[in-house]
C-alpha cells in the first residue's frame, strides 16, 4: 500500500474511534443530556474592525506570568487599587504593586487541600471543596467586592476582604450549577450569570 492509502486508512479508523468513543475518552462523555448548539456568525465583512494604526496590541507585555494560577476576571477597587483577581485554589489576591497579597477566600475551608499547588493542574480535585471565584466587581459606592464562585455561588466581602458570605445559592427554588460573572449597575443592583443548571464546572 503506498504510504498516502496508509495514512488515509490510519485517518479513517481514527475518525470512527473518535466517533464510537468506545471507551468513554471524550470530554462530554459523561454528560448524556449534553447538547450542542450550532451558532451561525456573521461574514468577517459585517464585524466591525477596531483599528491599531500602531500596532499597540503586537506590543503589549504580558504581565505576571506564571505569578497567578487561573484568574480570570480582574477588577479595580474604587480607590483604583489592583488589580484583583480571583485564583484556582480559592482565592482572591490582590497586587499591591510589589507582590500578590491574600484579599479574601470563597470557603472557609483553608487545609493543606487548598494549599496554592506548584502543580498546573493540582487544584482540580479540591476546587469544588475550595472554591473558583470567577466573576468579580466592586460596588464603587460601598467598597464591598462581589464575587461569583463556580460551586458556591453569589458572594461579597467588604472593603476589609476576608472569607466573603453567601448572598445566593439558588433563585426560585433552583440551585446554581456554574456561577460566572456579575457586573452592578449604578444604583448597586447586581446582574449574575449561572452557566449551567446541569453541569458542574468540575
Amino acid at each position: 500500500m503506498k504510504p498516502a492509502g496508509v495514512f488515509t486508512g490510519v485517518f479513517l479508523l481514527v475518525a470512527i474511534y473518535c466517533a464510537v468513543d468506545p471507551y468513554k475518552h471524550s470530554a462530554i462523555s459523561e454528560f448524556p443530556e449534553f447538547e450542542a448548539f450550532k451558532v451561525e456568525m456573521p461574514a468577517w465583512s459585517e464585524i466591525p474592525v477596531e483599528k491599531d494604526p500602531e500596532n499597540l496590541l503586537q506590543k503589549a507585555e504580558i504581565k505576571f506570568l506564571n505569578q497567578v494560577q487561573g484568574p480570570e476576571s480582574m477588577a479595580f477597587d474604587p480607590a483604583g487599587h489592583g488589580p484583583y483577581t480571583g485564583v484556582a485554589d480559592g482565592r482572591v489576591v490582590f497586587w499591591d504593586g510589589v507582590r500578590w497579597t491574600d484579599f479574601a477566600y470563597t470557603s472557609a475551608n483553608r487545609s493543606g487541600l487548598c494549599d496554592p499547588k506548584p502543580s498546573p493542574m493540582g487544584y482540580l480535585k479540591n476546587e469544588h471543596i475550595c472554591g473558583r471565584p470567577l466573576g468579580l466587581r466592586f460596588d464603587k459606592r460601598t467598597g464591598d467586592l462581589y464575587i461569583a464562585d463556580a460551586y458556591l455561588g453569589l458572594m461579597k466581602v467588604g472593603p476589609e476582604g476576608g472569607l466573603a458570605k453567601f448572598l445566593a445559592t439558588e433563585a426560585e427554588g433552583v440551585p446554581f450549577g456554574f456561577t460566572n460573572d456579575l457586573d452592578i449597575d449604578d444604583e448597586g443592583n447586581v446582574y449574575f450569570t449561572d452557566s449551567s443548571t446541569k453541569f458542574k464546572r468540575r
